[in-house]
C-alpha cells in the first residue's frame, strides 16, 4: 500500500481541475500502442499520423511502457487555475517549455535509468543533453493536441466538468474526506492520509502542499498519483460515469451536426449563456448565436430567459443523440 500523509492545510488547499496535458498523454500512449479505449474507441488516423512528427515521437519515447512504472512528471505539470480549457492547456505547455535542465537531468536521465527496463533512445538522450528537450516536448504535446484532440475536447471537457460537479455535491454532503474515499475502489481515506492499492509500499508526507484532483476521461478507468516533484502533486482518477453511456468519442457527433455545433452541444449539459459559451469554446459571440439558433430549431437545445441572459441547454433529444454516438 502507498500512503500520502496530509494535514488540515493540505485538505483546505485541495482543488479539482481538468488536466489537458494528462488527457493528451493518455490518448498519445494509446495511439502509439495501436490500442483502443474501452469507451472512446480508436484514436483514429489523424492521431496516428501525428506520431510521425519528431517532436511528438520524442514525447512518446518518454512514456512508460509495459513493465515500466515511471513517466517524467515534467510532461504533466500541475494544472493551474485558468477558467478556459485552452488557457489551461497553454499554461501547462508553457510550464513544460520552462523546465530547467536540472529537472531534465533528474527526471529524464537519472529517474528513467532507475525505473525503466530499457535505456533511453540515443536521439532522446541527445535532446536531453543539448538543452532542446523542454521546447521540443512542449511543441510535441501542442502538435498532438491540435491533430488529435482539439476538435473533440469540448465533449471531453463536459464529461470532466460533470464529474467535478458531482464531486462538489459529495463534498457538500459528506465533506472532503467523503469525496477522497469515493474516487476509485483502489483509493481510500484514513482520516489523515490518502491510501492507494499499489504493488509497492511507501509513505510520503505532503502536509502543507497543494494537491490537485484531476478527473480523467481518456485515462479512464485507471488512477495514478504524481508525487516526485513537491510542488507538482496531482491525483488522477477516473471521471464519474464514463463508460455508462454519458461519455462519447471525440468528434463522433460532428459527423451528424458539424464540428462547431457538436462542440457547443457537448458543452450544454449545464445551462449557459451565449457569452459564456463564446468564452469557453473560443468562438465569437455571433458565431455561437448562429449555431445555437440552428440547434434550437432542430430541437437539440432549449432556451430560457434568466434576467438579462438567455440560457441554452441540451434537450432530451440531444442527450439521446450524444449517448447513441
Amino acid at each position: 500500500m502507498f500512503t500520502l500523509r496530509v494535514d488540515a492545510e493540505t485538505v483546505a488547499r485541495t482543488r479539482f481541475s481538468p488536466s489537458p496535458a494528462s488527457e493528451s498523454l493518455a490518448w498519445l500512449k494509446l495511439t502509439a500502442a495501436l490500442g483502443r479505449h474501452p469507451v472512446f474507441g480508436d484514436p483514429g488516423p489523424l492521431a496516428r499520423a501525428s506520431l510521425a512528427h519528431p517532436d511528438v515521437a520524442l514525447v512518446v519515447d518518454l512514456l512508460a511502457r509495459t513493465g515500466d512504472v515511471y513517466t517524467p512528471d515534467l510532461l504533466t505539470p500541475q494544472p493551474g487555475t485558468a477558467t478556459r480549457p485552452r488557457d489551461l492547456l497553454d499554461e501547462q505547455i508553457a510550464r513544460i517549455e520552462a523546465t530547467t535542465q536540472d529537472d531534465v537531468e533528474a527526471q529524464v536521465i537519472a529517474a528513467t535509468q532507475a525505473h525503466w527496463s530499457r535505456p533511453l533512445a540515443a536521439a532522446t538522450r541527445r535532446a536531453a543533453d543539448s538543452g532542446t528537450m523542454p521546447r521540443r516536448l512542449a511543441a510535441g504535446l501542442a502538435r498532438f493536441w491540435r491533430d488529435a484532440l482539439a476538435e473533440g475536447w469540448a465533449g471531453l471537457h463536459s464529461v470532466i466538468e460533470r464529474d467535478i460537479t458531482h464531486r462538489a455535491k459529495t463534498i457538500a454532503r459528506h465533506g472532503v474526506g467523503g469525496v477522497l474515499g469515493s474516487l476509485h475502489p483502489g483509493i481510500g481515506w484514513a482520516g489523515d492520509a490518502i491510501t492507494f492499492d499499489a504493488t509497492w509500499d511507501g509513505e510520503i508526507d505532503i502536509a502543507g502542499r497543494d494537491l490537485v484532483l484531476a478527473p480523467g476521461a481518456l485515462s479512464w478507468p485507471g488512477f495514478a498519483v504524481q508525487v516526485d516533484v513537491p510542488d507538482q502533486l496531482v491525483l488522477y482518477y477516473p471521471a464519474h460515469r464514463v463508460g455508462t453511456g454519458s461519455g462519447h468519442r471525440p468528434g463522433t457527433i460532428a459527423q451528424v451536426v458539424g464540428a462547431a455545433r457538436a462542440s457547443l452541444l457537448a458543452d450544454l449539459a449545464t445551462a449557459r449563456s451565449t457569452a459564456e459559451l463564446a468564452t469557453r469554446i473560443g468562438y465569437t459571440a455571433g458565431t455561437v448565436s448562429y449555431h445555437l439558433g440552428a440547434l434550437h430549431r432542430a430541437g437539440l437545445v432549449s432556451k430560457v430567459r434568466d434576467g438579462r441572459f438567455v440560457l441554452y441547454q441540451q434537450t432530451a433529444q440531444a442527450v439521446v443523440l450524444l449517448e447513441e454516438a
